[in-house]
């Protein structure tokens, strides 16, 4: 891991341990609510991996925290700034692409913002997130090959999309040049009760 990674491994890795611990779980007690082996997190708590978006998103749901708080300082300031360069990049390929979390909000509404690159031919899927999430995708540069409810669609620079986050997606780029587009992602009701029941 380079130390930019490392950090923000230590970072997530102290932020899961804290939530944890505040909830009174044990190891075995979050790795069941994730959905995740008592290893995973082990790993996760020590920093000595980096976990997948998909792992982090089953723990943050299960802590009852948007993805947001994990990989940011917690702030009680009303505006938060991130400066270029210093977003949280929970998703990179050989190809050069990356997935950056740049801003989000707190629970209960959460609203996650991400830039990402995708080099080409990188392809990112993902699984269903919590029952209601929205994503909103604009592309900004190249062409990018979104798949959701079953349906693909390929989107131009200055193309946008709106499509339910609770189903399994991907997004693609089937391209020689590399491609640039903004996500947003909104979660209702993270860590209400109304969610938990939802998901069991």
């Amino acid at each position: 891991m380079d130390e930019s990674i490392a950090s923000l491994a230590s970072a997530i890795g102290s932020r899961v341990k804290q939530e944890r611990q505040a909830r009174r779980w044990t190891l075995d007690q979050l790795a069941e609510a994730a959905g995740v082996s008592r290893r995973m997190i082990i790993n996760v708590e020590q920093a000595t991996m980096n976990p997948s978006v998909g792992t982090l998103l089953r723990i943050s749901d299960a802590l009852g925290v948007g993805l947001p708080d994990l990989v940011q300082s917690p702030e009680s300031k009303a505006v938060k700034v991130i400066r270029k360069g210093e977003g949280a990049v929970l998703w990179s390929s050989e190809s050069g692409g990356r997935g950056v979390l740049v801003a989000g909000t707190e629970p209960p509404e959460v609203v996650e913002l991400w830039d990402w690159i995708l080099g080409p031919g990188d392809k990112h899927a993902s699984e269903p997130h919590t029952p209601g999430t929205k994503e909103l995708l604009q592309v900004q540069e190249g062409t990018v090959a979104v798949t959701a409810a079953d349906q693909t669609v390929a989107l131009e620079a200055g193309d946008s999309i709106t499509f339910p986050g609770d189903v399994a997606h991907s997004y693609a780029n089937n391209t020689t040049e590399p491609a640039r587009f903004s996500l947003a992602v909104f979660e209702r009701g993270v860590g209400s009760p109304h969610r938990e029941a939802g998901n069991e």
